[in-house]
């Protein structure tokens, strides 16, 4: 068995729509998965670790990795910058590792650029009421930012045509099961299958 370049999946939401928590138990579903962390200006939330949850770095430091072009990706986001490693997605895939990417749509739209192999994956909230309901019970900011996060989730929604599959969260479980049922259907893709089992294909032949 040979092994294959990892597959690359870029996942994309809202604030609010459940990404975080779809990924999470994405990840502890055996699927052979890797999170990519990114690196990040904003704080520390509580429950954050450095390292798990980001890379957090102070504004200089992330203005001379940009500078440097360490980053595949990079985008500013309520006036923090995010940015992910290309070396680290770049050895990580040759290598044949699986990763999973959690970012908005202006960095899946630079990552598509240049992984045009890449699966995007969009999660819709089931309407906008229960997007704001979601933001209030989540009690991390006042009511100005959430205003401003609704006015953007409109904008990103409107990137939806870009990705390769959209899943609504309405109910927490069909939507990880959607998610995870397109994880394995990539895994079993047919180029990915000739390359894996070229030997095994070529016996049957």
């Amino acid at each position: 068995m040979i092994n294959t370049p990892g597959c690359l999946f870029v996942i994309s939401a809202p604030s609010g729509a459940g990404k975080t928590s779809l990924v999470k138990a994405l990840l502890q579903a055996n699927l052979d998965l890797n999170l990519s962390i990114s690196h990040t200006t904003r704080p520390l939330r509580p429950g954050e670790v450095d390292g798990r949850d980001y890379h957090f770095v102070n504004i200089d430091v992330f203005k001379q990795m940009l500078f440097n072009e360490e980053f595949l990706e990079s985008a500013e986001v309520y006036g923090n910058y995010y940015g992910t490693s290309r070396q680290w997605i770049d050895e990580a895939t040759e290598s044949g590792k699986n990763i999973l990417l959690e970012i908005d749509c202006q960095g899946a739209k630079q990552i598509k650029r240049t992984f045009p192999e890449s699966i995007g994956i969009f999660i819709l909230p089931p309407s906008i009421d229960a997007l704001a309901t979601r933001l209030k019970m989540r009690a991390q900011d006042n009511d100005d930012i959430i205003k401003k996060r609704l006015a953007a989730a409109r904008e990103e929604i409107s990137h939806i045509g870009e990705f390769d599959y959209v899943i609504v969260n309405h109910h927490f479980d069909e939507a990880l099961n959607d998610l995870t049922s397109i994880v394995r259907a990539a895994y079993l893709n047919t180029n990915r299958q000739l390359i894996k089992h070229k030997t095994l294909i070529t016996q049957l032949c």
